[in-house]
């Protein structure tokens, strides 16, 4: 797609932060937006890493923020100084940590943890960058990367269902309350996607497991490019009039 053209489908113009930039979904999200024209600040915690996939860009429309976003003052210092005068168009949440517990094994020092990162430091950044000193009065475009844990139930799941539940109820709410300042709120919710962290759980462990859980997504698994791709659409004009809603991206795994 020509990002200098006037399609709704360009990102040209628009500044883009997008946390968890160095691997999987995030780093993939960098390189969708940057190629649909967006000037893209990616956010993570190794600057080699981070390096690695502006490497990856065909121009020099970035910037690098180096952050444990779990650092939450930290992270919102160094925001501030990397965004510098610009004004944010959009903010994908892409990062996340995943795990399988029976709830046997859960205590509240095991949740804490994910919900830093999955739950917490999303709101902390979206706090931030919201504020009428960054967010575009024109427009501005939240994405949560979620998954469909946060709607269905598999065994295990409990506390990565918790946190990405969390994420699907509090886009509705978000919705709402920043909907006067032109700013929409949504989330993505993926099946199993191929990634790194995909690539470490539990059922990539054993041939039979990861057979069973490809059988559940009847048109295959997930690349991060799919994700990537709905990500930029709830983030350009095309989207103008949606917010507040779950796009499922799935593979059919939710339609049993």
């Amino acid at each position: 797609m020509d990002s200098n053209s006037n399609t709704p489908f360009s990102l040209k113009g628009k500044n883009i932060v997008i946390t968890g930039a160095s691997s999987g979904i995030g780093k993939q999200c960098v390189i969708s937006a940057s190629a649909l024209g967006a000037f893209v600040i990616l956010v993570g915690r190794s600057e080699e890493r981070l390096k690695e996939t502006a490497g990856l860009l065909d121009n020099k429309n970035y910037s690098i923020v180096v952050s444990d976003i779990t650092h939450y003052d930290d992270t919102v210092s160094k925001l501030e100084i990397g965004i510098k005068n610009l004004k944010i168009d959009g903010i994908i949440h892409a990062a996340g940590i995943s795990t399988t517990l029976p709830l046997r094994n859960i205590t509240p020092e095991k949740l804490q943890p994910f919900f830093e990162i999955n739950v917490f430091a999303a709101i902390n950044i979206t706090k931030l960058l919201t504020k009428s000193k960054y967010a575009n009065p024109e427009g501005m475009s939240v994405v949560f990367i979620a998954s469909v844990m946060g709607v269905v139930g598999e065994l295990g799941k409990t506390t990565y269902s918790l946190t990405k539940g969390a994420l699907v109820a509090g886009t509705k709410s978000l919705a709402l309350e920043l909907a006067n300042k032109n700013i929409r709120v949504n989330c993505v919710l993926p099946g199993v996607v191929e990634t790194p962290m995909s690539a470490n759980a539990v059922y990539s462990q054993n041939e039979e497991a990861y057979s069973k859980i490809k059988s559940y997504h009847p048109i295959g698994l997930g690349k991060p490019e799919d994700v990537a791709n709905a990500c930029t659409f709830l983030l350009c004009n095309a989207s103008r009039w949606i917010t507040g809603t779950n796009l499922i991206v799935d593979g059919g795994y939710t339609a049993r």
